[in-house]
């Protein structure tokens, strides 16, 4: 991973385009070939970004480029859309190379771990007539919560949330084109649930043709939990 924190402007041409001025920001290119731009505010979330598959290339700017101070311009293309990201460095004030290494994953914890177990558990809370096929069942890019079986035998994709937002959402889709891959598995019925749903993930969930589920955690314990008995 590279960690730059550098003056620069940022150009995204593509689907849209965006433009942030000159300003000191936070770069982050990653070793998978995504890079991401950060302020200093703004929670977690980059200002702008390429996601992988994409390739990074560093430029000599040309003479109108250098005579406005750009030293340095990185072209980042997205090997898919062919979106491009152009990053015109004007200073470099730090740079830190560092291997990370192999990461284990997300270990999940806490309730969102607990809602899983308990939707396997209990699938009429997503619908009557699913059977447990597995927990965490694998894909190429990570596992999806649940996979179940309807009566009819469709399978069906659950992804669990605390919160429903748009990236659990795209994140589903991906899971639901990989597995669809699979003749044993194919047509996959997907399933976002989660304890809360913003109305953006619900709008872009339908778009997809993905069923929303709204889980209440309470009841979810309140029915694995024995009744109060005087001995």
């Amino acid at each position: 991973m590279r960690v730059v924190i550098a003056t620069c402007s940022v150009d995204y041409a593509g689907r849209l385009t965006a433009h942030l001025p000159l300003a000191t920001r936070l770069l982050i290119a990653k070793n998978d070939g995504s890079l991401l731009i950060h302020s200093d505010g703004g929670s977690y979330k980059p200002l702008n970004w390429m996601s992988p598959p994409c390739v990074m290339t560093t430029l000599e700017p040309d003479e109108t480029a250098q005579e406005a101070g750009v030293t340095e311009l990185w072209r980042v293309t997205h090997q898919k859309t062919a979106d491009t990201l152009v990053v015109s460095i004007h200073t470099i004030h730090s740079d830190i190379a560092h291997d990370l290494g192999d990461d284990p994953g997300l270990i999940k914890e806490g309730v969102e771990a607990e809602l899983q177990r308990l939707v396997a558990g209990q699938l009429e809370a997503i619908d009557d007539g699913l059977s447990l096929v597995r927990r965490e069942y694998p894909t190429a890019i990570g596992p999806v919560d649940v996979l179940a079986r309807s009566s009819d035998g469709t399978a069906v994709a659950i992804e669990i949330k605390r919160r429903g937002e748009i990236d659990g959402v795209e994140q589903l889709t991906r899971y639901r084109e990989l597995l669809d891959r699979d003749p044993h598995l194919r047509p996959i019925r997907a399933v976002f649930a989660a304890q809360e749903i913003t109305p953006q993930a619900k709008t872009l969930a339908a778009d997809r043709g993905i069923e929303c589920v709204v889980l209440d955690y309470d009841a979810l314990r309140g029915a694995e939990t024995p009744g109060d008995t005087l001995f």
